[in-house]
């Protein structure tokens, strides 16, 4: 008797969650988390004075120390967003929120 060969073929989730479509924007909540988790090694000069909370809307929400402080980050504000975006190469975030 011989033997068929199967026709199922398996896929690894990684390959699944990129190929699929109904994933999408469960990986765009990732990227957006993926942002506040590596804030600190993009800018590991600011791990005392400044936290990433969230990213909403494109949107990164910093809570940072004191209002000098928020003072100086929002006028670098632009070097940081470009810092970030290049970093993920892409356009992840638009705009920076001081709290």
């Amino acid at each position: 008797m011989a033997k068929q060969k199967s026709s199922i073929s398996f896929k690894s989730i990684d390959e699944i969650i990129e190929t699929s479509e109904d994933f999408t924007a469960l990986k765009e909540k990732l990227k957006l988390l993926d942002v506040v988790n590596e804030f600190e090694n993009i800018f590991p000069e600011l791990k005392k004075i400044a936290k990433a909370i969230k990213v909403e809307k494109q949107t990164l929400f910093l809570n940072v120390e004191n209002s000098v402080w928020k003072s100086e980050l929002n006028f670098q504000k632009n070097i940081l967003i470009k810092k970030i975006n290049n970093y993920f190469k892409e356009e992840i975030i638009k705009t920076i929120k001081f709290l």
